[in-house]
């Protein structure tokens, strides 16, 4: 059975390249329920654009908090 948790991000440009050019490994956010949540910044990249990451996501993982899937759900 999977969980899923939603959370926001908004990272600069700038520092959306450090996920782009592998720099920064690890993303961390906070989700809407207060969690923090940590994933591997391979998994965002493909959301970075020319202002850098912003959105609302949600992330669905597994029993053993492994990472099933990423979406973004809005901006």
């Amino acid at each position: 059975m999977a969980t899923e948790r939603y959370f926001r991000l908004a990272i600069s440009r700038e520092e959306a390249m450090r996920y782009y050019k592998g720099e920064a490994l690890v993303v961390v956010a906070h989700a809407d329920n207060g969690q923090r949540l940590q994933f591997p910044a391979l998994h965002i990249r493909r959301f970075i654009d020319q202002y850098g990451i912003h959105g609302r996501f949600r992330i669905r993982f597994d029993h053993n908090h492994k990472l099933i899937d990423l979406q973004k759900i809005s901006d």
